[in-house]
């Protein structure tokens, strides 16, 4: 099911939407020069700890290939930074909708979270 466009479509959208919050809490936490530091240095370190750090096959040979656990845990802690932030904003019921979205996201993507939760290589990109 990982694969379904949807899904896919579902997964870009959150992840687009994890970089913008946190840009907009690295704005907030300073009203010095220090914000832009955060805006642009928090979705910098969160993209490329995505992108890096990846499962074989996920959907392309992974630059540092990782235990799928691993890169499990790192996606739901980079979405908890992002439901956490929407909270310190003051937006708890965003940061809520946030949680539940992502949380069946990854029910739906049973099968690629099946295969990380056994360190299993993820085979469903592979044709």
């Amino acid at each position: 099911m990982n694969t379904n466009p949807v899904n896919l479509a579902v997964r870009f959208v959150l992840e687009l939407i994890m970089l913008v919050i946190l840009a907009l809490w690295g704005w907030h936490l300073s009203g010095s020069w220090v914000r832009f530091v955060a805006a642009a240095g928090f979705p910098v370190i969160a993209a490329t700890l995505w992108g890096v750090f990846r499962i074989q096959n996920d959907p392309k040979p992974a630059p540092v290939e990782i235990p799928g656990i691993i890169r499990l845990l790192l996606e739901l802690a980079l979405f908890g930074w992002a439901v956490w932030a929407l909270n310190d904003l003051g937006y708890s019921m965003l940061g809520w909708v946030m949680a539940i979205v992502v949380a069946l996201h990854y029910l739906v993507s049973y099968d690629r979270t099946w295969a990380m939760l056994r360190n299993k290589p993820y085979n469903g990109f592979v044709k």
